[in-house]
């Protein structure tokens, strides 16, 4: 008997349609005669199931929906929104309380990670990878640019602490354009990350676990044809992607060890993508993120890097979905 699945998209963020695009990928991927998928779309207003020009609204009382006079309940649920409320812990908190399974991180490992500078607090305890200097901003707090360049030196990067997809992040080499910065960040988020700038080569990895043993992906190598990955190089073909990323054996070793180190000591579950910078000058790794919630459209990195692996992606998200299908509770 086909599963009932429920895949979620949309979100309250401007990653928004982003993630519409990525639960279009997955939806396609997701073998119809083994699965019945429901896109559930959620906004602030409304969650609802688009069917026959209508949108039904899901109970959430119990996270079901009444299509055609019968009530559809799910088996588990696909989290395919970047951003608030599905990559930050809220969702998933939810669905913790009412007992349905979901294919990503817990509430409490998808909070820390989605807080950048409080994921590299906790990164840098673990004591494996180097964390590049910051100072964490509050909006509702006072600062002075004189506080903030004393404790870290120019270049730096401004982006939203709580954000991806590079929304309102920039490069900033001069003085007279960090407070500018700064601001841009708090008209899109309430905390502002200014972070120093490494040089040298930026790769990023796909992590997962399966039945209880942690994998990787082969890494990409990002080359930007603007200053830094920003968000027209991630959306509009303004990068070179290289899967897999052409590294010394060393290096490739170094990162599938740290990026399962940090996998597994974060207590992550389903799939994520872990990103670092490798220093120009001293050939070190250095964490950047994690996103428990990476891109999924067919021109995304994780996708990519399934590929590289010898992977379709309909088996990998059969994966995902089968794996937090045996640890429902």
């Amino acid at each position: 008997m086909k599963k009932n699945i429920a895949l979620v998209a949309g979100g309250y963020s401007e990653e928004h349609i982003i993630s519409i695009g990525s639960a279009k990928t997955i939806e396609k991927n997701l073998d119809a005669d083994k699965y019945s998928v429901y896109k559930i779309i959620i906004t602030k207003e409304s969650w609802y199931y688009e069917y026959q020009d209508s949108r039904i609204e899901v109970d959430k009382n119990d996270f079901s929906i009444i299509v055609a006079g019968n009530k559809i309940n799910f088996e588990a649920v696909f989290i395919a929104i970047h951003g608030t409320p599905g990559e930050d812990g809220k969702l998933q908190g939810y669905f913790d309380m009412i007992g349905m399974p979901y294919t990503t991180c817990n509430a409490i490992v998808s909070a820390v990670t989605f807080n950048k500078s409080f994921c590299n607090k906790v990164v840098n305890d673990f004591g494996v990878v180097n964390i590049a200097k910051s100072v964490h901003l509050f909006k509702e707090d006072p600062y002075s640019l004189g506080s903030v360049l004393d404790k870290i030196q120019l270049p730096v990067f401004v982006k939203p602490n709580e954000g991806g997809s590079s929304i309102a992040t920039t490069k900033v080499s001069k003085v007279e354009d960090l407070h500018g910065a700064i601001e841009a960040v708090f008209a899109v988020d309430t905390q502002a990350l200014i972070e120093e700038f490494i040089e040298g080569r930026e790769l990023t990895m796909g992590v997962y676990r399966i039945g209880g043993e942690i994998n990787t992906l082969p890494p990409t190598e990002i080359i930007s044809k603007n200053e830094f990955f920003d968000y027209a190089a991630k959306y509009n073909n303004e990068s070179e992607e290289v899967t897999p990323a052409q590294i010394p054996d060393n290096i490739l070793r170094d990162l599938q060890d740290k990026a399962k180190v940090i996998f597994l000591r974060l207590n992550c579950k389903g799939f994520v993508r872990m990103d670092f910078i490798l220093n120009k000058h001293n050939n070190e790794l250095y964490f950047l993120e994690v996103n428990t919630m990476p891109g999924q459209s067919e021109q995304s990195l994780i996708p990519q890097q399934v590929r590289a692996a010898g992977m379709q992606l309909n088996a990998f998200y059969e994966q995902m979905l089968e794996e937090c299908l045996r640890n429902k509770k």
